[in-house]
């Protein structure tokens, strides 16, 4: 009987660090209850910490600044506000045990023009309530068994009170963002400064925000095409995204410009490049992190204190200009914002047998919202090779909270993409709360939405 005892703690305790070959229950009703007490609805730590440094929960920011309109795009509620201090190379040292080793691989690579502006904290993430009261059902009726997810319906986070890697990683995949509609600039960057525009707009519904019914499985569905430059203009992409890619694989399709014709896109997915990134950035890097996470075993490391970008409303600033943002490297320092939140670690390594670009990641997700704020990639030799940011605000009005751009450094040839700015474009650029129509999302849209 002991060692059958034994037999079974080690196995628990393999799968917890592997994350992904047990099956693992719901939480019990009266963890659940934890839930809007102790925790926040959505399962981060209500309290601030020991010193002070980051405040408790208090329902977020769900108002926007008084006299506030949506041509003015989300303005920046913290705009008085001055760095408590910054980060620098000289001064890494004394700061290292709160940041990740992409960010201080950054400091070290460009000593004399990159910093890191640290602001008070704000915990000014904040859902809807439905989201809140879904996710409090969902917590105790939705289990994982390896990467079978079973018992979820969308419209909440599944695992508010995480086990495992897989299970955080599943938040941030489903987490609800509702139906958007956003038009955006990816400015692939050389190492030297230099810059080009490339145009990108996307429409995004998951099924609680569609018009009709549709599969228990369904993740999203999703239109996008380039409108620039021209080589890239008018193609476009169709996605119908699944939950459990155990159940049934992502299906995507692709419409040619000069071609004109939709065919089959089975690429869209793990390492593929992205057209109009110059190399920088693979499909599954998107939002932080999506799609099948079959090729990586997941780890969860556990819950820490970081400098992350947040609340970096003055990245979107529609006064800007994408000249005055961009630098040798990394946009300029002084146009982020960092604060200290606690995140949850996650590190994915390649399984044996399977293939990527990276073999390791480790992401870092936000407690409060389960997104990806920050992330590092390395190469084949073990080596610190891409550094992910994804700085975050809260879109007061919704409420909801997004990544205001993604970027991704290279730190072996300085070349640099920032993805999702809209700061040249009219405003407002994103709308939220839409209802997507299921006809919209067909293969026989495709040409029509290539061609208008």
């Amino acid at each position: 009987m002991k060692i059958t005892r034994c037999i079974r703690a080690i196995a628990c305790a393999v799968a917890l660090l592997g994350g992904a070959t047990t099956a693992w229950s719901a939480v019990t009703q009266a963890e659940a209850d934890r839930l809007g007490k102790d925790l926040t609805p959505t399962g981060a730590e209500k309290a601030g910490n020991k010193d002070g440094t980051i405040p408790a929960w208090d329902g977020g920011l769900t108002k926007a600044p008084a006299g506030w309109k949506p041509e003015q795009g989300y303005v920046d509620p913290f705009a008085s506000e001055q760095p408590l201090f910054t980060i620098t190379a000289e001064n890494v040292e004394q700061h290292k045990d709160k940041l990740s080793p992409g960010m201080v691989a950054m400091l070290k690579k460009y000593p004399q023009t990159f910093r890191m502006p640290v602001y008070k904290s704000h915990r000014t993430f904040a859902a809807p309530q439905h989201v809140y009261d879904q996710t409090k059902k969902l917590a105790v009726q939705t289990s994982l068994d390896g990467l079978t997810i079973n018992n979820f319906n969308m419209g909440g986070y599944p695992f508010p009170i995480p086990k495992t890697g897989t299970e955080v990683m599943y938040n941030h995949q489903t987490r609800w963002y509702g139906g958007y509609n956003h038009c955006g600039d990816w400015l692939p960057t050389r190492f030297n400064g230099e810059f080009y525009r490339v145009g990108f707009c996307e429409e995004v519904y998951q099924p609680t925000n569609m018009d009709r019914g549709n599969g228990p499985n369904d993740l999203f569905f999703y239109f996008a095409w380039y409108d620039a430059p021209s080589t890239l203009a008018g193609t476009v992409y169709l996605v119908h995204d699944s939950i459990d890619k155990t159940k049934g694989d992502r299906a995507a399709w692709i419409y040619n410009a000069g071609q004109r014709r939709v065919r089959r896109a089975p690429n869209v997915a793990y390492d593929n490049i992205d057209d109009g990134t110059e190399g920088m950035r693979t499909t599954d890097d998107h939002w932080g992190f999506n799609g099948p996470m079959d090729r990586y075993d997941w780890k969860l490391v556990g819950k820490k204190e970081m400098y992350v970008p947040y609340n970096a409303y003055k990245l979107g600033d529609s006064k800007l200009k994408y000249q005055d943002m961009v630098d040798k490297g990394h946009l300029k320092s002084d146009l982020m914002r960092y604060e200290l939140h606690r995140v949850w670690v996650v590190e994915a390594t390649l399984k044996e047998g399977m293939s990527h670009v990276l073999p390791k990641r480790v992401f870092y997700l936000d407690e409060d919202s389960w997104m990806v704020t920050l992330a590092d990639g390395y190469d084949s030799r073990g080596n610190l090779w891409r550094v992910y940011s994804e700085p975050m605000i809260q879109l007061y009005d919704v409420p909801l909270m997004i990544q205001r751009a993604y970027m991704v450094h290279d730190l072996q040839n300085g070349n640099y993409i920032v993805s999702n700015v809209d700061n040249e474009r009219p405003q407002p650029a994103m709308t939220f709360n839409k209802t997507g129509k299921f006809a919209d999302f067909q293969v026989d849209a495709i040409r029509r939405k290539g061609t208008r």
